[in-house]
Order: structure tokens, then sequence, then C-alpha cells
């Protein structure tokens, strides 16, 4: 099947004639419609960070990309007369009459691609999968909502009542469905999820509906659309960059030595970054010794003047000078040797945001008191609903990514704010509202051979129940 085929033409015509009808018709028609755009209004905004090159296909009047506030929005649709209507009230915005199956005429890379509505009314979706394709760059998020099947009956309903837009024959993809479309046009799903049960602007009901109800089980059955986030099938990146090693360290000085011997070298280089922590015992003298004593090593030592490992961490992150962040614990309970799988985990391009994951492999005796165990698997859980990837365990010390995506989340972080005494959840949370691709990379946990665990069991457990709380509110029921 191709679109010079003589029912591509017909379809078409078909549909801009219909279009460009409905575009009229919305200068004075108003219904239920409204409520579910609004609706959808705030999940873009949620998932997509300002100031980025931004292109929706399927725009009509353009207000959900300049919603966006993008540094370059580019809407495409193939109704005449939604584009006039668009460059009117969005002159600050690139506006193409063109039909989606055909993008030649647009250039890229751009960083995320919007299909909202849009694949229950294509002929061909695989196409047009494949005309996006060519615009992408590896970092580029194609977000698609479409209509649930669940929602067929009352959609036509609402149109034949002059509640809703009239609508013609659809498609009717599943998640399924437009899963396998994308992993044949050379897209990998990042996540998937349901929105919108109750689409009528009603006060309590639908903030209730929407925000809570959709997404628990068996409410999200009901659901009125499909949202799907994929990323480019990942390439391996021709060059070797820098790799930067954020060590937090306090009360650690019996480490340190071993820290400089074990650490392997990675990419086209390993710097050490040192961060200590208002230590007890010499742990800053003997970073200086060590330093001092292998000048054929990239290093830096710092010194904390705030409190916590998170703000150890950031300190380092903004000090490091490679392309590659990586987070070891001073207490070495994760080999340092294990670090360069998380290298090529992330320099494969097989995730964007290496977790590392204690939980999987047996430990060391002593390396995790039960409690701890236990606690860790209950949270484990508790995260991968709220952000919608699997995450086995939140608290191992060893996370990677770029520093490319390390800026993007200190960037947007006032979303979350200064909560975080550990840093992972930080990270963790950010990663995840950028839409990163996660990955989890089980290790042999050890147990410590200096040292005592600045961990509080119990304090840090409510902590992290309060964190739970907060994700929720944050990131799930927003």
């Amino acid at each position: 099947m191709t679109t010079n085929d003589r029912g591509f033409d017909s379809y078409q015509r078909v549909r801009c004639d219909h279009w460009d009808a409905v575009a009229r018709k919305m200068d004075s028609w108003t219904g239920w419609n409204r409520g579910y755009h609004e609706r959808l209004t705030q999940i873009y905004r949620f998932w997509v960070a300002p100031g980025q090159r931004i292109l929706e296909i399927g725009c009509g009047q353009g207000n959900l990309l300049a919603s966006l506030r993008p540094s370059r929005g580019v809407g495409v649709d193939f109704s005449p007369e939604m584009v006039k209507r668009a460059r009117i009230t969005h002159p600050e915005l690139e506006f193409f009459d063109a039909d989606s199956h055909d993008l030649s005429g647009l250039t890229g890379p751009l960083d995320i691609i919007i299909l909202s509505d849009l694949i229950d009314d294509l002929w061909d979706v695989q196409k047009v999968f494949e005309q996006i394709s060519r615009l992408c760059q590896p970092r580029t998020r194609l977000i698609i909502n479409s209509y649930s099947r669940v929602w067929e009956l009352p959609l036509i309903i609402a149109a034949k009542l002059g509640l809703a837009k009239p609508r013609l024959t659809q498609n009717w993809l599943t998640v399924e469905d437009v899963t396998d479309l994308l992993n044949l046009s050379g897209f990998e799903v990042i996540r998937s999820w349901q929105e919108v049960l109750w689409p009528i602007r009603t006060p309590l009901i639908d903030r209730m509906c929407n925000k809570v109800l959709v997404k628990m089980w068996p409410f999200k059955l009901f659901a009125m659309t499909n949202f799907i986030m994929a990323r480019p099938c990942p390439e391996t990146p021709p060059d070797n960059p820098l790799v930067s090693v954020i060590v937090a360290a306090r009360n650690e000085a019996g480490n340190i030595a071993q820290i400089f011997a074990r650490t392997p070298e990675m990419g086209s280089g390993t710097e050490l970054v040192f961060v200590e922590g208002h230590s007890q015992d010499d742990t800053y003298g003997a970073i200086q010794r060590e330093i001092a004593e292998h000048p054929e090593r990239k290093s830096q030592i710092h010194r904390q003047n705030g409190a916590g490992k998170g703000d150890a961490v950031r300190l380092g992150f903004a000090k490091a000078r490679g392309d590659v962040l990586m987070i070891l614990d001073a207490d070495m309970t994760v080999p340092p040797e294990d670090l360069p799988r998380f290298y090529e985990a992330l320099h494969s391009g097989r995730g964007e945001f290496i977790n590392g994951v204690r939980l999987v492999y047996p430990m060391e005796d002593e390396a995790m008191r039960f409690f701890n165990f236990m606690g860790n698997k209950f949270f484990s859980l508790a995260f991968s609903w709220l952000l919608g990837q699997p995450i086995k365990d939140t608290l191992c010390g060893t996370k990677v990514l770029t520093k490319r995506d390390y800026e993007l989340i200190a960037t947007n972080r006032s979303y979350f704010g200064d909560f975080d005494p550990f840093g992972d959840y930080d990270l963790i949370f950010g990663a995840a509202k950028l839409g990163l691709k996660i990955v989890d990379l089980p290790i042999r946990y050890r147990a410590r051979t200096y040292g005592k665990t600045n961990i509080r069991r119990w304090r840090h457990g409510w902590l992290l129940l309060r964190m739970v709380i907060f994700a929720a509110r944050r990131i799930k029921f927003t």
C-alpha cells in the first residue's frame, strides 16, 4: 500500500474537507471538548519542559503547541482552514499546510514530536512514523495520544448531539497496535499510560476522575485516551566521552586509596571528583595524599558547604568536566570494577539513566540488614508504580547519566524542590519526568570494610515514606 493509491487520495480529500468545515464551525461552537483539551494541555505541559524544539503534527489551530512555550514551535496540518487560523492566533510559531504522510518539506532535528488525537485519522500510520524518524535526533521524544475504543459509542453519540466535534471513521488502534508500528518504524516505547475518565468540566468530579481514579485499576480500563512515549531506537555513538566519577566522602579515609587503585579508566578517560563532607576522620587529608601520589589520574577535591549526600553529589556534578556522570559510593559496597558495565549501558544507548540494583544477586553477609532489605523492596515497588517505569532499587548509590540530561534535570528541579538529602530521588524523579529511558543494572552488593553506614533505618525510612506521598502528588496524580 502506498500513498499514491487512488483510495488514499479520496480518503485524504474527504478528511481535508471535513476538517476545514470543523475549523469554520469552531469559530462559534463550544462543546464538551473544551474540558478534554484543557486536560490534555495539562498533561503535555507536565511531560514537556519549556524551551524545546517542538513539532506537532495535526496541530489544528495550534493552541496545544503554543501552550508548551517552545524555543522553536512547528505545527503541521493538512486543513488549510486550520492552518490559516493557527497563523493568525499564534504568529510567533511556524505553521505548514502539509500532509503528515509526506514531511519532506520540514527540517530537524527536533526535541519533542507530538501526535495528539491524530493516528486515529491516518491512512497509513507506519508511513507517518517513518516520515517522523527523519526529523529525530537520538534524544527526541515522540508523544502520542489516541482515543480508546471503549469510548467509540459515547463519542459517536456526543457528536450526534453536538457535544463533540464530528468525526469520520476511525482506526481505533490499541496500545499494542501502536507499539508494534513504532517498532517497525525504528522507535522504542518508553512508557504508556491512560488519561481522562471524565471529559466534561464538572466541579470536583472531573478533578477526582482525571487526576486520581484514572490512574488506578479498574478505572483506568475505562479511560478515554491512551498515551505513549517513545524514542528512536538507539545507535552506539562513535565518540568516547570523558567520564566523571563523583565520590561523596564522609568519614571514609580508609577507602580512598582503594578508590584510586580500583576505579578503571573508561571512555576517553576517567576523572575522579571527590566531595568531602564534614568528616570526623582524616578523609580530606587522605584524598589530598592520593591525588599527590597519582598525578597520572585526572582528579579533583572539593569541600562541601551544605549537608547530606544529595548536596555533595550536586556539587560534584557542577564541578565535573566529563560528558558522562557517575556516582560511586565511597564505602565501596558497589565495586568500582563494575562501573564499565554502567558506562557501556549508557554509551550504547540501551539506557539514558542507568540505575544500580542491589536486590537481584545474593548479598555478602551483613551487607544489608533485614529490615533495610524489606524496606528497599517495598519502596522499589511503590516507586515503579508511581513513575511508570520498573525500578527495582531506588537507593543504590550508583547512578549514571549524561551531563546534558543532568543539566535538564537541574534546570527543571524547581518542580520538585530541594527535598532529597540522599540525591537518589532528585535524579530518579527528574529522569522520569524528562521521559528518559531508565535501565536497572544488577550488581553484587558488598559489605563495608571500613567505617559505619550513614543511613538511619527508621528516621530515613519515614523520610522515604514521605517521598512516596510527595511523588504521588507531583508525578502520579497530577
